[in-house]
């Protein structure tokens, strides 16, 4: 499946990747970080596949990434830090989500009653703790579980294709596009990106031609489009299309559907490399975000995304203006 295009390493920097990037383990080769799966090479472990693909991010930002691992397989969260030179620590206590599953729970059924177990650990090798040491950390299954945050943006869109639910919004939806959704599904699986992108189109031409523009199923299929523009390498479709489908999302007061667009458009935004080509789509985002965030909503609730957007602009303003002087 391909991937992104990061920058250079920089120095390190006061302001990084926003927040703390989201990471999940559905499984013993499957995985996504920020949105985008991650699959195991042939002998590889996920969790070091996951580790690349944040050490990746670190070196583009030159700052340490933060990363909060969803493990379904383990039942656990852990937050992490990864270090462009590949480092990794574990920045706080792993806390349950749910019984770990099979795989899980036959781990950890040689164990004495009562023994705190170790999770499968995001980072594969042991990682080092606050305190310096290599350690695997145990984890006590009988803390409560915390309250789960809904996945959104392009992490919800690869739920949807990695998972076994509905493809379809509304029931004259799944008489329609059930049978083509799951095969784009099928194709992005599979690394196929050129014909889901393909199938998306058209997909979207039928299910535009028959529901009309606005209707629930076409703006999910156009989320399914962004998506696969993103994976295919094509940042700047994914970033507007999903500002577009935000916009609409927003004047059709849906602002939990609309900041789930803006985060996908943010995602696709972080990996436009061309300076002047991110000041224009940042631009959008901002303005867009900011009527958000003045409402009600998941948008005013943090405002760390749209500080380091502004950030990000900061430096795009530098670097186009490096370039113009070259």
């Amino acid at each position: 499946m391909a991937g992104l295009s990061f920058e250079k390493k920089r120095a390190p920097r006061t302001v990084g990747y926003p927040a703390a990037v989201p990471v999940r383990v559905y499984g013993p080769g499957n995985a996504s970080v920020d949105g985008v799966p991650v699959a195991a090479a042939p002998g590889e472990e996920i969790q070091q596949a996951v580790l690349n693909r944040l050490q990746s991010l670190a070196i583009s930002v030159g700052a340490p990434i933060h990363a909060t691992i969803h493990d379904d397989l383990a039942g656990c969260v852990v937050p992490l830090e990864v270090s462009a030179d590949g480092s990794s620590r574990v920045t706080g206590e792993p806390v349950r989500l749910t019984a770990p599953r099979t795989a899980g729970t036959a781990a950890a059924a040689p164990a004495a009653p009562g023994t705190p177990q170790a999770p499968a650990a995001p980072s594969g090798p042991p990682v080092t703790t606050d305190a310096g040491a290599d350690s695997r950390l145990g984890l006590p299954y009988d803390e409560p579980a915390p309250a789960q945050t809904p996945a959104r943006g392009f992490d919800a869109v690869a739920e949807e294709v990695l998972g076994d639910g509905p493809l379809t919004e509304t029931a004259e939806g799944a008489e329609l596009l059930a049978e083509p959704m799951g095969r784009i599904n099928e194709a992005v699986r599979a690394g196929r990106v050129d014909a889901a992108a393909e199938l998306a189109e058209r997909t979207l031409a039928e299910a535009s031609a028959v529901f009309g523009p606005h209707h629930a199923e076409v703006l999910h299929v156009r989320e399914l489009s962004a998506y696969i523009a993103y994976l295919g390498d094509d940042p700047v479709r994914a970033c507007r299309l999903s500002l577009e489908l935000a916009r609409l999302r927003h004047q059709a007061r849906d602002g939990e559907a609309a900041y789930g667009n803006l985060q996908s458009a943010a995602t696709a935004w972080r990996a436009v490399r061309d300076p002047e080509e991110g000041l224009r789509l940042g631009r959008e985002l901002i303005g867009l975000w900011t009527d958000l965030a003045a409402e009600p909503g998941p948008a005013a609730d943090d405002s760390r995304p749209l500080e380091a957007a502004r950030a990000r602009m900061i430096r795009l303003a530098d670097r186009a203006a490096g370039a113009a002087r070259a």
